[in-house]
C-alpha cells in the first residue's frame, strides 16, 4: 500500500451540532482535497451508524477508504462494562465490511489525573481485551493517546508505562504528533523511538505554547516525520486533522489548506522514497 494521507473526522466534529450527519459533504470535502481516505470518531457516522454497507457504497463512489474508526471510551473499571464490551464488539463486526481499516482506541479524558496508577492499570487491562476479541475477528487495533489535562496517558512517563503494559501481539499504537506535543514530548523522537508498534498515524500542528495550529504553522517537524516513517518501511495511513479555532469556524477551508502543506511538503518526500526503491 505505502504511506497514504487521509482525513481524520475530527476537524468537522469541533462543531458537531452543525457536523453530526454531514458525512457525505465532508468525504466530498476530503475527495476534493486529493485525500484518499477517512478516519472518524463514531459518533460522526450519522445516518450510517447502523449501515456500514451505505457507507461503504457512499465512499467507493468517491474512490475513497474507510482507514480507520476511532472508538472513545472510559474503561474506569478492572473490566469491561457491558456497555463498553458491546460498543466495541458491534464496531468489531462493523468493520468487517471494510478489509484492512482498524479500530483506533481511544481513552475519554476525565476532569484530572486523580486515581492516575489505578486508571492506568484498567484502561491497558480493558483495551488488551478488546484488541485480543478484535484480532480473533481479524481486526487489527491501535492506542491513540491524547493530551488534555484528565489524560492519563500524556507524559513520557505515561508512555513508558502504556508501552509496558499493552499486548502488543494484539494492539498497536496510534501516535497524534499534536498530543505528544502537548504532552510536553518532541513527536518526532517519540515516533521515532516507538516505530516499531506503529499500526496507523494521526497529524495536526501544535505552537510551543500549546495552541492549535494549521500545518507547518507550529512546531512538529512533519518532513522529518515521514521521511523516517517510510525510510523504515511504514506501510499504513497518515490521517490528517487540525483543531485551531479557525478549524472550528471552518473545517472546509481548514482541511483544505492542509491539503495543499501535505501536497507540496509531504507527498513528494514519499514518492523520493519510491523512485529509489
Amino acid at each position: 500500500m505505502g504511506i497514504k494521507f487521509g482525513c481524520h473526522g475530527y476537524t468537522w466534529q469541533m462543531s458537531y451540532e452543525q457536523h453530526k450527519d454531514e458525512l457525505p459533504h465532508i468525504l466530498s470535502v476530503i475527495e476534493e482535497g486529493g485525500f484518499k481516505g477517512l478516519d472518524t470518531q463514531v459518533a460522526m457516522l450519522g445516518r450510517f451508524y447502523d449501515h456500514p454497507l451505505k457507507l461503504k457504497e457512499e465512499m467507493q463512489h468517491r474512490n475513497l477508504e474507510l482507514a480507520a474508526l476511532t472508538l472513545s471510551l472510559s474503561w474506569r473499571e478492572t473490566e469491561e462494562t457491558d456497555e463498553e464490551r458491546r460498543l466495541a464488539d458491534y464496531f468489531i463486526g462493523y468493520l468487517a465490511n471494510f478489509p484492512n481499516a482498524l479500530l483506533n482506541v481511544v481513552p475519554t479524558p476525565g476532569r484530572n489525573r486523580d486515581g492516575l496508577a489505578e486508571r492506568q492499570r484498567n484502561i491497558i487491562n480493558c483495551v488488551n481485551s478488546l484488541a485480543k476479541r478484535a484480532q480473533d475477528h481479524g481486526i487489527v487495533c491501535s492506542f491513540h493517546p491524547n493530551s488534555p489535562p484528565g489524560s492519563v496517558f500524556r507524559t513520557k512517563e505515561d508512555y513508558e508505562l502504556l508501552f509496558d503494559g499493552l499486548d502488543t501481539r494484539v494492539i498497536g499504537y496510534t501516535p497524534d504528533a499534536g498530543h505528544i506535543a502537548c504532552g510536553g514530548m518532541d513527536a518526532a523522537e517519540i515516533i521515532e523511538t516507538y516505530s516499531s508498534l506503529i499500526k496507523h498515524v494521526h497529524f495536526k500542528d501544535a505552537s510551543a505554547d500549546d495552541v492549535w495550529k494549521a500545518m507547518g504553522e507550529g512546531v512538529i517537524d512533519f518532513p522529518r516525520i515521514v521521511r523516517h516513517l517510510r525510510d523504515t518501511g511504514y506501510n499504513g495511513w497518515i490521517m490528517v486533522e487540525e483543531e485551531s479555532e479557525k478549524a472550528v469556524a471552518d473545517p472546509d477551508g481548514a482541511m483544505m489548506e492542509n491539503s495543499k502543506y501535505v501536497k507540496e511538503q509531504l507527498i513528494p518526500i514519499v514518492q523520493q522514497g519510491a523512485i529509489g526503491n
